[in-house]
């Protein structure tokens, strides 16, 4: 995550550097940029401004080259206040504004530097590109005294203007999220992120954890999980799952089918944590129906060392599993049958499926559920990500992708985490 104000004198830095470029320059005269040169051959300035501008513009010179003591820049600073007092027309105002902008940097003076950039933005001098580089200039200075509020408008009106740099949309999200505007600022910093891949560079991860951060904070759990998902199929770290995957799980308040099929991704993904994530995966899979993937999950938090093995809990599923496991197994052909039969209902052939997938047959199990969303009556979506699931299994990446985007309603952020799972598979990850 980046503290608003470390962000900020960032940005204000590397924008004052660029400013100072487009500043005044040259001896005694003022010299115009090149885009006010095809416009005009003299700025039209006052006489009480260009009674000023001279001696200043020469001790600013000066100061480039040795800067000057205290008493010095003290002097040029109440020199550029006093020509930005005197100006009237909008070349004063511009020329005044650059002017300023360089006496600021002699000491860091913040609210100088704001009302050079102001005065220059409210000049009328320039317009497109180099308004919108003003103005995020002046957006950033802002930032920096928490004026939210004026960051907001400077940075919105530089975008209106064309300008893409220094991450601007990141920073606008920032303005609103400092006023507690935080769909707007989600919105911003998705389209930061999203701005990013379509250039093909990816978001980087801190733009993630700074969404999840402030919507967790919030309690706003879906956006979160927005982020969250984002960050694991950009990212897809074992860290970075564990994440998107708690906080679906925190998100949907799912029962116990929602739950398995989110603890299943866990269990592809590597991401379980410590012994309550084996202990909801177990709880959800339930010794009774799915002993095989029970004997499976036990095994495996045993060995990571997150479940031991002579713990109540562990003993009591081994025990409940092992004392399923022949019978269930045995079953297995007589549910195939059955399912095949053709009068056979849509929740029998669920529950052949969810039978073979328990027992990691990703064929049969692809098989019985393209069988069962041809039958009415069944929870298309809950079959959907099964079906989906068994197609990772199979490798079959691109059909999971399309069997998870037909799944709606709560189980639609399951599926959502399960398509960047395919995708990153798909990917060779």
């Amino acid at each position: 995550m980046f503290p608003n104000s470390k962000r900020a004198r960032s940005l204000s830095r590397a924008a004052m550097a660029a400013a100072l470029a487009l500043g005044a320059a040259g001896g005694a005269t003022l010299v115009a940029t090149p885009a006010m040169a095809q416009k005009q051959a003299k700025p039209q300035l006052s006489p009480a401004f260009s009674k000023l501008a001279a001696p200043l513009q020469n001790g600013l010179n000066a100061a480039q080259k040795a800067k000057p003591d205290a008493a010095g820049i003290a002097a040029l600073k109440q020199q550029a206040e006093a020509a930005l007092a005197a100006a009237t027309t909008p070349d004063d105002k511009f020329f005044g504004g650059q002017f300023a902008i360089q006496a600021s940097q002699l000491d860091n003076d913040k609210p100088l530097q704001r009302k050079g950039l102001q005065a220059a933005v409210d000049s009328g001098k320039m317009a497109g590109a180099d308004l919108g580089k003003f103005q995020f200039f002046l957006g950033a200075n802002m930032m920096e005294t928490k004026d939210y509020a004026g960051a907001q408008a400077a940075f919105n009106s530089a975008i209106s203007n064309g300008y893409t740099g220094n991450d601007i949309e990141v920073l606008l999200a920032e303005t609103y999220f400092g006023q507690q505007q935080n769909q707007a600022g989600y919105d911003a910093l998705a389209k930061a992120i999203e701005a990013k891949k379509a250039a093909g560079t990816p978001a980087p991860q801190e733009w993630f954890a700074r969404g999840i951060s402030v919507a967790y904070r919030a309690k706003q759990y879906d956006q979160a999980l927005r982020f969250g998902t984002g960050l694991a199929a950009t990212y897809p770290t074992k860290d970075n799952w564990g994440d998107a995957i708690s906080i679906a799980r925190l998100a949907g308040k799912y029962q116990a089918q929602e739950t398995l099929d989110l603890m299943r991704l866990m269990g592809r993904t590597g991401s379980f944590r410590d012994t309550s994530d084996y202990s909801e995966y177990l709880q959800a899979a339930d010794a009774r129906r799915a002993p095989g993937e029970v004997l499976k999950v036990l095994d495996a938090g045993v060995a990571a060392g997150k479940l031991n093995a002579s713990d109540v809990f562990v003993t009591e599923n081994r025990t409940q599993a092992n004392a399923r496991l022949a019978a269930d197994k045995a079953g297995l052909p007589s549910l195939d049958k059955d399912a095949h039969a053709p009068a056979a209902t849509g929740a029998t052939v669920v529950a052949a499926a969810d039978a073979f997938l328990s027992y990691d047959d990703n064929a049969k199990a692809e098989e019985l559920y393209k069988i069962a969303l041809t039958k009415p009556g069944i929870d298309k979506d809950r079959a959907l990500t099964r079906l989906g699931i068994a197609q990772v299994g199979l490798g079959k990446y691109a059909d999971a992708q399309a069997s998870f985007g037909q799944i709606g309603g709560v189980r639609k952020p399951i599926a959502a985490l399960w398509t960047a799972y395919a995708a990153q598979k798909a990917k060779g990850g």
